[in-house]
């Protein structure tokens, strides 16, 4: 019999007859579409693709994504991820929690943070329309996976998934989109278009919910500056406030020491410096009305996720992810995506390329949608592919360290498997979920006396994976085990429940032979051992 537990990181593993001792870190399990994890059949993770493996210059951490398939599933064309939710996952493609469950409805941008001294987890969760709007609001979650709170917008209203933000430990930025009636016809409307969205930002005291700053796209920038024609209805009818015309489509707010923000204006295809006191704009870079010089490399379009990463009094460093632009009048700004570093000199007017981050060779990936880029602390730059379903990490001089397409590798050509925001993040959890075990017997059954008395331990194993397999060999048949995670120590970090032995039986598939085919082959009892958190 094989006994694989699925949790975490610790050290070893051991079983008992009748019951069976484990040793494994946590980690909330997930089990892909073919029953990959034998512990947990009720959950489907999404698979990590590896076309470039990790090596000793990837930066430390594990992967945070939020994957969703593009395009509606169906029973005849099976792909993407049938469980979409927060994943946390090694390098190695190992995966190491699920937040499926945890983050009901739609989840995204889910990411580490450091709030009131403590380093937590959030994503936002609620509802997503055709347009990329969405409304609900951001769930928090602490080291034991435990809600601890739930963030909404400013003035009541339900904040959007595009940007949640913690600044200083106590503040968050984060956005929605409000539509309202508004005169159009000035902009080349007609009279049945009517409605348009007003890009809100906030900065919010976590705790509280206390409104510290706010700012409204349309006390500041008028329609006409979209790179999209208002009369083109590309952005939206303007009909109804379901299809109110999204002219500027703010994804990305960030704050500088000086209370000075950030914005990104995907629709106008602008970077926006915003005066933290007064909310004027104190410069623009990209866009029609830019009051920078772009320099080589540089020109942007239908950008995402700018962040600030450096400044001093006549420069500053921001990073964005540059999606090149698609459906521009004057076509695309770029072959393909890709993450860019930039120097902005407000002394001189100008911009330059420092480093772009492209994807691997021969992928050519255009990302038509989403994506971000992360400036880890080592200096390496990890960058999500959005609607290209894809991650990348790379050094600070632009070489490839690490790819993968989430899912199959053909997938993210159709846009079937797609991700809003993608991390790298050093983090640990102490997840409170029992261990969950599953013992199959591989053989045929043995005829025998049933034998009781006190627990013998059958044996030890360290951690191999997610989930982690024991075969048990010998004349004996066990019919209960128990499952026991030990520490470095040989402290009981947890216990499972007593589980009976059952057949192990596969699954129906087409073409693979009768619905229950039982395994000859082996003559030992298969315990599995899994559930529970993460690390």
């Amino acid at each position: 019999m094989k006994l694989s537990p699925s949790w975490g990181r610790w050290p070893r593993l051991g079983l008992l007859t009748f019951q069976l001792f484990v040793l494994a870190s946590t980690c909330f399990p997930l089990v892909s579409c073919n029953w990959k994890y034998k512990s947990r059949p009720d959950l489907s993770p999404p698979t990590l693709n590896i076309t470039i493996p990790a090596s000793a210059e990837t930066a430390p951490g594990y992967i945070f994504i939020a994957p969703y398939s593009g395009v509606p599933w169906s029973e005849a064309t099976a792909h993407g991820p049938l469980q979409p939710g927060p994943y946390i996952f090694t390098s190695s493609g190992e995966l190491i929690w699920s937040g499926f469950g945890y983050v009901s409805g739609w989840a995204a941008n889910f990411q580490v943070a450091r709030w009131e001294g403590k380093e937590v987890l959030f994503a936002f969760e609620g509802t997503r329309n055709g347009h990329g709007h969405s409304h609900g609001h951001v769930k928090i979650l602490d080291e034991r996976y435990e809600t601890v709170k739930e963030v909404r917008g400013g003035n009541h209203e339900l904040v959007d998934l595009h940007e949640f933000h913690v600044v200083d430990e106590k503040t968050a930025l984060v956005e929605s989109y409000h539509p309202l009636p508004y005169d159009l016809r000035p902009y080349g409307a007609n009279e049945e278009s009517q409605w348009i969205v007003d890009a809100r930002f906030w900065e919010l005291d976590i705790e509280t919910g206390r409104v510290i700053f706010e700012w409204r796209s349309l006390d500041h920038v008028l329609p006409d500056e979209s790179i999209q024609p208002i009369s083109s209805l590309k952005l939206g009818t303007g009909h109804n406030s379901s299809d109110a015309i999204d002219y500027f489509h703010i994804n990305s707010v960030d704050r500088d020491a000086q209370h000075n923000y950030l914005i990104s204006g995907r629709q106008t295809s602008t970077i926006y410096k915003i005066n933290g006191t007064t909310g004027e704009i104190i410069w623009r870079l990209g866009g029609k009305n830019s009051n920078f010089k772009l320099g080589s490399g540089v020109e942007f379009s239908f950008q995402h996720h700018a962040r600030y990463i450096s400044a001093d009094e006549d420069t500053e460093v921001i990073s964005l992810f540059d999606n090149s632009g698609a459906l521009l009048p004057k076509g695309k700004t770029g072959t393909i995506s890709s993450g860019k570093l930039l120097l902005l000199n407000t002394k001189t007017w100008t911009v330059t390329l420092l480093q772009a981050f492209p994807t691997p060779p021969n992928s050519n990936i255009f990302a038509f949608s989403q994506g971000n880029t992360q400036i880890l602390p080592n200096g390496n730059a990890f960058t999500n592919w959005g609607s290209g379903g894809a991650i990348t990490e790379h050094s600070a001089n632009g070489t490839v360290l690490f790819h993968a397409f989430l899912e199959s590798g053909e997938l993210w050509k159709n846009g079937d498997v797609q991700n809003y925001r993608g991390f790298r993040y050093e983090w640990k959890g102490f997840p409170t979920e029992e261990i969950a075990v599953v013992a199959l017997k591989d053989g045929e059954s043995r005829k025998g006396t049933a034998i009781y008395g006190e627990r013998v331990l059958l044996g030890e194993e360290e951690r191999k994976a997610f989930e982690t397999e024991f075969l048990v060999r010998g004349g004996k048949e066990w019919e209960r085990f128990v499952v026991e995670a030990v520490g470095g120590e040989g402290e009981v970090l947890r216990k499972s429940k007593v589980v009976k032995s059952a057949e192990y039986v596969y699954p129906f598939a087409p073409g693979g032979g009768d619905f229950v085919e039982r395994i000859k082959d082996l003559a030992g009892q298969q315990v599995l051992v899994g559930d529970s958190e993460e690390l």
